[in-house]
This record gives structure tokens, sequence and C-alpha cells, in this order.
């Protein structure tokens, strides 16, 4: 699948019933790609987190693309690189970061920092809850840390985040 507009969660929800975040898609994003190497059954759930068009590709029309237009290819072979290495850094991150410094990390992917072009600095359609199940922590504690990035002039929030380029020294100081 192919998103067009809006935004996508990607979770996984164990047997006690806690669910974790594990990408947040958008404009531009594919899912589903494990297909296409003989997954049979999805492990993660897409929710629609915004109002979303979403193009649905049989998996004989995406692999007749990927033979025969270069240029496609090209860009879905970039494309699952990148995942990739998001999947890792993902990793890294939920096994060596604090609690805080995770949630950062997470405000300032939302909001694309470090991405081609200009950030979108604001965030729309994420609740405390969702962050916390992207980072793995209860949603009083990224609470406790909203405020403390608030405070500090990192973020501003009422229904949207806004984030500014200072919330940058968490992550990078440590």
């Amino acid at each position: 699948m192919y998103i067009q507009e809006g935004g996508v969660k990607l979770s996984i929800v164990n047997e006690v019933g806690r669910e974790a975040v594990v990408a947040v898609l958008g404009p531009g994003d594919f899912l589903g790609e494990g297909c296409l190497a003989g997954q049979i059954t999805y492990v993660a759930s897409a929710t629609v987190i915004a109002p979303a068009t979403v193009l649905v590709i049989q998996k004989d029309e995406m692999l007749r693309a990927l033979h025969g237009q270069h240029e496609f290819s090209d860009h879905f072979i970039a494309y699952m690189l990148q995942r990739n290495i998001r999947a890792e850094e993902d990793l890294v991150n939920q096994l060596f970061n604090s609690c805080e410094k995770r949630l950062a990390r997470a405000l300032l992917l939302l909001a694309h920092y470090g991405s081609h072009g200009a950030p979108d600095k604001v965030i729309s359609n994420v609740s405390q809850e969702m962050l916390a199940e992207m980072i793995g922590a209860t949603r009083p504690r990224v609470n406790v840390f909203m405020n403390k990035f608030r405070k500090l002039g990192f973020i501003e929030y009422k229904n949207d985040i806004r984030v500014h380029n200072s919330l940058l020294s968490v992550v990078l100081h440590e």
C-alpha cells in the first residue's frame, strides 16, 4: 500500500493488551511491503490517525513496476533502505537512551527534523498516549516530560504540538 495523504500508525498489541507504536507513516510512505518477500501475515496493525488516501497495489502489479520501471524501483529500494536504517536507530534508541531523550527524539522525528526540505514543526493528531506507546513509557511519564519541555520553551501545545529547534539540545546532550 502507498499512502498518498494522511497518516497511519503501525502498532503491535501484546497478549495483555499493551500497545507499542512501531511507526508513524505519512504521505509517500509504503506499508505491507513484507508480502513482496513472502510474508504471509503482517504482525503490526495499521490504524489511520489522520484522514488518509491509501493506494492499494496488488503484489503482481508491484513486482511488475519494480522490474519494469527503474526510476520507481530505485525510489522504492531507497525508501526501504531508509526505513531499515530508521528501524535500527529506533532499536538503539530504545535500548540505550533515557525516556526523556526518547520522547525528544520522537517529537523531532514526527516534526520531520533532519528530513529533506523544511520541517513541519507542528505535529497534529498525536496524543500523549500515542507518544507513550512510541517510546515504551507510561502516559503520566510522558506528561511530566512534555510539561518540562514546555516550561523550557522547547515545545508549545494545546491541540497540536509545536516543536522548536531548541528541543535538539535534549537529544544532543546527556
